[in-house]
């Protein structure tokens, strides 16, 4: 465990997009976190680094980061092919890992790096943001109340058009497509719901699945499923990289419905819950989802706490989509 009441000092494998744009800069927002040091290949990328966040150190090689003995947690953005490697070396040299989602390709894999990172005795989390919205405690608290009744159906989507032809996520060797990319959202929101029907995190597992999605160049560029869960509670998803920009979700239950737009993000705005002709408006406070959530993955190896998202929920998920591609 890292010594308390002082700053986790962060480590950043890989100059990503949303390393530099969301990451890093909630590194630095972080009231227990400080940014210590990047390790990028490109010389180029740890210039550009050095430019924007004065202070960090950087390192032409991801070895080179692991072993530097000031770093308590690594950050993995790299390519979805990437992670488990990087993980279990990371913990092999003692350091925390907090990765990218999905966390790995298969369920194979997140096991190996559960196994890896308990032998080491380092904490794991996958990085799930949005679990620190505003949002997502609004939908939680709804749930908790009651208002909704049984829960029936839930139904979440993510599309967007993807602009850039050589994105990495038309990329198969690199773990490219929507459902590595976008779809386990949708299939963590519905976990996060049916295990609070079922009062366990990790513990509700879908007893049948169906899938159909449509391929280009070895992707899956759009993906939909059916999860069916011994309650019967039935839970359709919908995720695509090449259609206009989706975003959000529905509860039905038998007593209301619960509207949930944005979903993933951490604006202000409102849910919507309907119960007969009642409708009512949720607000819903702007969140800091980035900073909430290193805040809290640190909070944790400084007080030996479990991080707020648990490995559970997310050898589920890749167990889900394991068994999605099976089935499409």
């Amino acid at each position: 465990m890292a010594e308390p009441r002082r700053k986790i000092r962060w480590g950043v494998l890989g100059y990503a997009r949303i390393a530099r744009e969301n990451v890093i800069p909630a590194l630095r927002r972080s009231a227990n976190a400080e940014f210590h040091a990047l390790a990028s290949r490109d010389e180029g990328k740890l210039a550009e680094c050095r430019a924007r966040f004065p202070g960090a150190r950087g390192f032409p090689d991801y070895d080179e980061l692991l072993r530097d003995p000031a770093i308590d947690a690594v950050y993995i953005p790299l390519p979805n092919s990437l992670h488990r490697e990087w993980t279990i070396k990371a913990a092999e040299h003692g350091k925390h890992v907090l990765c990218e989602k999905p966390i790995a390709l298969s369920a194979a894999e997140c096991r190996e790096m559960i196994a890896a990172c308990a032998a080491h005795r380092v904490v794991l989390m996958e990085a799930f943001m949005y679990r620190y919205t505003d949002r997502t405690r609004q939908v939680l608290g709804v749930l908790r109340s009651g208002a909704l009744g049984e829960i029936r159906f839930i139904e979440a989507n993510f599309c967007f058009m993807l602009a850039n032809p050589a994105s990495i996520k038309l990329r198969p060797e690199l773990g490219g497509g929507a459902l590595y990319d976008i779809g386990c959202y949708p299939i963590n929101f519905a976990g996060l719901v049916a295990d609070e029907i079922a009062g366990k995190a990790g513990a509700a597992r879908p007893e049948s699945v169906a899938a159909a999605c449509v391929r280009t160049g070895g992707v899956d560029e759009s993906f939909s499923a059916l999860l069916r869960y011994p309650t019967g509670l039935a839970a359709t998803l919908h995720c695509s990289i090449r259609a206009h920009r989706s975003m959000g979700a529905r509860l039905t239950g038998t007593e209301g419905t619960l509207e949930v737009p944005d979903t993933f993000l951490d604006p202000a705005g409102s849910l919507v819950l309907v119960r007969g002709d009642e409708r009512r408006e949720i607000p819903v406070a702007e969140s800091d989802r980035y900073r909430h959530e290193v805040e809290d993955f640190s909070a944790a190896l400084q007080e030996g706490r479990p991080p707020l998202l648990g490995l559970p929920e997310s050898l589920r998920n890749m167990e889900i989509i394991d068994r999605l591609f099976a089935a499409s």
